[in-house]
């Protein structure tokens, strides 16, 4: 019985880690998808018109532990209507799918979903509060702050 135990606490412990990082694995597979899904795309395989006239970008593709199921973030060049972008992609996931399983040699195909990647509005925003002239105004008294507080001539002179 104590060895049912630490063997379930063993399974617990790894299943813990497993979710908080990627493995080697999932990292290998979902790029291979990313890559196949991004091909798919600029081939323009899809009816709908939506898609069709729409250039995406599939930034990553983050996949479960077990290969199974597949979220792809898209984020389309020269804006769009996002939401529209998505449901569509959504909705021709099943099709992407069976494409996939022909692009890609894995036991199973995973079962895809699509997400907006706000990842570049973030990275903007942060760098607008980082050029914000208050910011701007704040760094450059840190930095008189740390000369003034500097021997002359460095560490050498004395």
């Amino acid at each position: 019985m104590a060895h049912s135990r630490s063997a379930k606490g063993r399974a617990k412990a790894s299943s813990q880690g497993s979710s908080q990082s990627k493995s080697q694995r999932q990292l290998r597979v979902g790029e291979e998808l990313r890559h196949a899904l991004a091909r798919m795309l600029t081939r323009g395989d899809l009816r709908d018109p939506q898609l069709a006239a729409t250039n995406l970008t599939v930034t990553e593709v983050r996949i479960s532990p077990d290969l199974k199921s597949a979220t792809a973030f898209v984020v389309p060049l020269g804006g769009g209507d996002l939401a529209t972008v998505i449901e569509a992609l959504n909705h021709a996931a099943g099709f992407l799918r069976s494409q996939l399983s022909q692009e890609v040699q894995l036991r199973y195909t995973p079962r895809l979903s699509f997400q907006a990647d706000h990842s570049f509005d973030e990275a903007a925003r942060i760098n607008a509060l980082l050029h914000h002239p208050r910011v701007v105004q704040d760094v450059e008294a840190e930095a008189d702050d740390a000369d003034d507080g500097a021997p002359e001539g460095g560490p050498d002179a004395q």
